[in-house]
């Protein structure tokens, strides 16, 4: 069998917006988040062989290669549901960090569920891979849809908004590990304050940048501050040194800050570069992502 070789970019993604508002019978949280994918993006080379094994290789000593990683999940998620046998080798360049509240992981599932989906000119739907999705994780069935969107549910309900107004962002990355199981058990016993997440809604809908910058929200961002303090000081030096909004995105560690305008975005960005020293410069992405 002649190999197949396809390329996909798995864009990180950024919370804008995102609550708890309960926790299922079954300890299943109930999200509602806004996301948005941006320019700093994975690659995401799938090619097929005549092994009838899946593996998986990164430029990253830190991810690891195995069934644990969740692009091999997601690969092996898809050859099961549409039957189809082939042998895959994943190779994922990462340039989104590791666990780093980003949706990485996530995004390089779903880079793989499309390409396989376009590999095998199988035709599923956004809806089906998205289903599929689910079963890796919560964020991966947004990643398959990418751009701006309100998620709810499980991680499943994912309905499109309208397109960001031009934003800048500035994304600093501590030197701090955050286990997600972790914050998210303290959710029960833990008050959080809920983001406004109707007002961002109608904020990005009538593409008013201040209304999006003053709603923005995360439920988890107290919990993990209270366990890594030098979270709350990077976002509060982002907006001293000209942010006009920042927050941690996820379950953290990363913060990341809001500017309207490239110059000032890029001072911002020399500024904090010279306190923490992972920090990257982005936007929202704009080109499709291989659907």
């Amino acid at each position: 069998m002649s190999s197949l070789k396809i390329i996909v970019r798995a864009p990180a993604k950024l919370n804008l917006s995102l609550d708890t508002p309960f926790t299922h019978s079954d300890g299943s949280i109930e999200w509602r988040m806004v996301m948005t994918s941006i320019g700093l993006s994975d690659y995401v080379q799938v090619e097929t062989n005549d092994t009838n094994t899946i593996k998986v290789y990164s430029d990253s000593g830190f991810l690891p290669e195995d069934n644990r990683n969740l692009a091999y999940k997601a690969a092996q998620i898809f050859l099961k549901e549409t039957r189809i046998q082939t042998g895959l080798k994943i190779l994922i360049e990462k340039n989104i960090p590791i666990a780093a509240g980003l949706g990485g992981g996530s995004s390089d599932a779903a880079a793989v569920f499309k390409a396989l989906n376009n590999l095998f000119d199988v035709g599923l739907s956004l809806e089906a891979l998205a289903k599929m999705g689910l079963q890796v994780d919560s964020d991966v069935p947004y990643c398959i849809y990418g751009d701006t969107a309100l998620v709810s549910g499980r991680g499943e309900i994912i309905t499109p908004l309208n397109k960001l107004p031009k934003m800048w962002f500035i994304l600093a990355k501590p030197h701090v590990s955050v286990s997600t199981p972790r914050i998210l058990k303290k959710l029960a016993r833990t008050p959080v304050i809920h983001p406004n997440t109707d007002e961002l809604l109608r904020g990005i809908a009538d593409n008013d940048y201040s209304a999006i910058i003053s709603n923005m929200g995360n439920a988890l961002e107290a919990i993990t501050i209270a366990e890594h303090p030098q979270i709350l000081t990077l976002k509060q030096r982002l907006i001293r040194y000209g942010c006009d909004g920042s927050q941690m995105s996820g379950s953290g560690p990363t913060v990341f800050g809001v500017c309207r305008t490239e110059s000032r975005a890029r001072r911002v960005y020399n500024s904090i570069s010279g306190f923490c020293s992972e920090v990257y410069l982005t936007q929202v992405t704009s080109e499709k992502i291989n659907q």
